[in-house]
């Protein structure tokens, strides 16, 4: 059980930081306009006929690119460039004296600006049923749950694996440039630009080994309503958040040894 020192710590440091993101609600704002590329693909798909192809309808493909709108708006992170931007400016040193993680505080901004977040992306959602009034839905409250649970797992593998990237700040000051490397196949291959399900099969023989697919496209089509194996997917993304974290761990460990090691 978590002690109520523990639970205290934790509260506060959320509320902390969701004070500060409220300092940039504007900025935030904008960066939940300027993540609407699942609507500009749907745009491309529906013009074109694509859904055919794989036998989607206009109305679930719209659901399916509505909710990777959401899915993405409540799991993007970008902690390496935080952690890089402090490792540069001499901030983790502090950090490392401290009892708590530092990772524990960019988790708790990361949280914080998903909640500022919230009303700007409904308000987007308002307007697409707006103009598009036939995908209007209500998902049951079983797969709402299991997709809020499924996004926020999303979000843990992305952050996991940008932690670990953020960690090579120890021995690079250009980490960030990985990372770049690594939003090519997220972004390819996440189900963002579209649906995993029309892929080539010789590229689905392999992807649902790799944790691409459970980044947007398995909770997208969850909460949508379109097939998929919610068991599977499920099990594929804990498995996923326990092979990232105790490599982060590690590499973790080893870069906060080297750290120090250089400035004794």
């Amino acid at each position: 059980m978590i002690s109520n020192l523990i639970k205290r710590k934790i509260f506060t440091l959320l509320k902390v930081q969701y004070s500060n993101m409220l300092e940039y609600r504007v900025e935030i704002a904008l960066w939940a306009i300027s993540g609407i590329i699942p609507f500009f693909m749907l745009n491309i798909w529906t013009n074109n006929n694509l859904n055919e192809s794989i036998n989607i309808s206009d109305v679930m493909l719209s659901r399916y690119f509505l909710c990777a709108f959401f899915v993405r708006q409540f799991s993007v992170v970008w902690v390496v460039f935080s952690f890089e931007e402090d490792s540069l400016m001499g901030k983790v040193s502090p950090y490392l004296i401290q009892p708590l993680n530092p990772f524990f505080r960019y988790f708790a901004q990361h949280l914080a600006e998903q909640i500022t977040r919230f009303p700007f992306a409904l308000i987007i959602a308002f307007f697409f049923f707006i103009f598009n009034p036939e995908s209007l839905w209500i998902p049951n409250l079983g797969i709402l749950l299991l997709s809020i649970v499924s996004t926020f797992l999303s979000f843990l593998i992305q952050f996991l694996i940008q932690s670990i990237v953020a960690c090579l700040c120890f021995w690079t000051e250009k980490a960030s440039s990985i990372e770049r490397l690594l939003f090519i196949p997220t972004l390819f291959l996440s189900g963002l630009l579209a649906p995993v399900v029309s892929f080539p099969n010789y590229v689905k023989s392999w992807i649902y080994l790799t944790p691409f697919p459970y980044l947007i496209d398995f909770p997208a089509n969850l909460l949508s309503g379109n097939e998929t194996n919610i068991s599977g997917g499920l099990i594929m993304q804990i498995l996923w958040i326990f092979i990232l974290f105790p490599l982060f761990k590690k590499i973790w460990s080893e870069g906060t040894k080297k750290y120090t090691a250089m400035g004794s």
